[in-house]
């Protein structure tokens, strides 16, 4: 995800802080992309705000390059509160309800009620002995396609394929690397700053702190504190204790500040959040899917549980769908074509984000050679397609997602690289697809040493005290909070 190291700041003068993400003057700018997206009319929104002097959306970054004066920042709340009064028209096919969603939802799995405690085979599902291989093959997963887009992150698809091809690395296949890369090259398209000493080939010495790993160990956490019944409110909590304000992004980092500010979920994702609809729930969605094999729609609603302390409507989905995905291929018995249709079965068809992904699915089976090198005409309908969304928004994410894994059947190699080379928010990206990869994989052993290796068992985190644990011992925490189903119906959600 978008990211810049806490305090880090853009604004030249000493001893100057811009805090990124929250500051009206840049919000305002976002919020006013989002109105174009779903469908409000804010033109006389954003003709006082530039008459003002107010300035767009920062393009790529969190802040600004100087904060705005006291009467431009108060007019910047005012104009996000006054949007904020403006209903969607799209609100109809795009709820943020349960009952809602379910009811746009008519391909939807039924509810059935987990059944948790040690593990036994149920069915077609795998004793949890069983399954421990492939949630230890999904972390790892997870982890080396996080990592393999973290040098990237941030760059236009034109620097990643500078990049990649100026040092023989294209079509995408390994690992970045600077070695032999020249430098005009590198002048030109600069690595991620603060990941180029960790993510390279020749640095990676396992895998370096990321919130796309942070949020699967605070997943874990969840549900070992809360279990499967967890409410939104036991996230908000969870992150309060555990989750540096320093280490969240967008809208969960305006979440974190709506919490601060006594906001109460659902509120939270609403509230002067414009990236309610960006891909930071997505992220998130992981654990929920790992622990209920063969569930999709019981992944699905634990993940709006979850979303919705931070994101609405297609941000919500976004979760959902990656949730159910990966609980399809958790339970075993289908392909990533299935996994992708259990995803979309969760997701209001009506949706952008349902459009989205059926049309990168579409987009990857009519690219006819079906190679590493014919995705690149793939990812470049899809920039013309969704390029005017943001980078970090979760519906260009999603559509390149699913691309990427159809094209590659699924493949674990096949899968990172094309959706990293796809460009956009590429190490989420890569994490996604590594961890639904790496469960049809089925183990470790089934992943190669070269994307496995690099990790040395080992990642970091300031969650907890789990800093430096390794992935076999998260498959094992995980294992142990898998559930099995039950024909009984789940009882109605009791809400936050």
């Amino acid at each position: 995800m978008a990211r810049r190291q806490p305090g880090e700041s853009p604004d030249q003068r000493p001893g100057a802080l811009r805090l990124t993400w929250v500051q009206p003057e840049d919000l305002i700018g976002h919020e006013l992309r989002q109105a174009a997206e779903d469908g409000r009319d804010a033109s006389s929104v954003e003709d006082r705000w530039r008459a003002a002097g107010g300035h767009p959306a920062p393009a790529r970054s969190g802040a600004s390059p100087r904060p705005a004066e006291p009467h431009l920042r108060a007019l910047a709340g005012r104009l996000l509160d006054e949007l904020a009064e403006q209903p969607s028209p799209l609100a109809d096919d795009e709820p943020t309800d349960l009952p809602a969603i379910k009811a746009a939802c008519p391909g939807r799995p039924p509810d059935v009620a987990p059944v948790p405690g040690p593990q036994r085979a149920s069915g077609p599902l795998p004793a949890s002995d069983a399954l421990r291989p492939r949630l230890e093959a999904a972390w790892l997963g997870r982890a080396a396609g996080c990592l393999l887009g973290k040098p990237v992150e941030k760059l236009p698809l034109s620097g990643i394929r500078a990049l990649a091809r100026g040092t023989g690395n294209w079509p995408l296949r390994g690992w970045f690397t600077e070695v032999g890369l020249d430098p005009a090259v590198a002048a030109r398209h600069p690595w991620n700053a603060h990941s180029r000493a960790t993510s390279l080939a020749e640095n990676i010495d396992g895998m370096p702190e990321d919130d796309d790993l942070d949020h699967p160990v605070l997943g874990l956490l969840l549900l070992q504190r809360h279990g499967h019944g967890f409410r939104t409110t036991d996230v908000a909590r969870l992150w309060l204790d555990e989750l540096p304000a320093g280490r969240t992004f967008t809208a969960e980092r305006v979440a974190y500040r709506n919490l601060l500010d006594g906001i109460e979920p659902p509120h939270t994702a609403s509230f002067r959040n414009p990236f309610r609809e960006w891909i930071g729930a997505l992220i998130r969605a992981d654990v929920f899917g790992w622990t209920r094999p063969g569930d999709p729609a019981g992944a699905a609603e634990a993940a709006w549980r979850d979303a919705t302390l931070t994101h609405t409507a297609n941000g919500v989905y976004g979760e959902m769908f990656a949730a159910a995905a990966i609980a399809a291929a958790a339970g075993g018995g289908t392909d990533v074509h299935g996994c992708l249709r259990a995803g979309l079965a969760v997701v209001p068809q009506r949706s952008r984000l349902a459009r989205a992904v059926r049309f990168g699915i579409e987009a990857a089976r009519a690219e006819p050679s079906g190679s590493d090198a014919g995705f690149a005409d793939v990812v470049d309908r899809l920039h013309h397609a969704f390029g005017h969304h943001h980078w970090v928004h979760v519906v260009p994410n999603a559509a390149l997602l699913a691309a990427a894994l159809t094209h590659a059947d699924g493949s674990f190699p096949g899968s990172i690289c094309r959706v990293v080379s796809g460009g956009w928010d590429t190490d989420s990206n890569g994490a996604t697809a590594g961890s639904i990869t790496g469960l049809l994989a089925g183990s470790p052993d089934a992943l190669p040493a070269r994307w496995t290796a690099p990790l040395r068992n080992r990642l970091a985190t300031t969650i907890s005290d789990l800093n430096g644990i390794g992935f076999d011992a998260l498959a094992a925490r995980t294992a142990e909070l898998v559930v099995t189903r039950s024909a009984a119906r789940r009882p109605p959600d009791t809400g936050p």
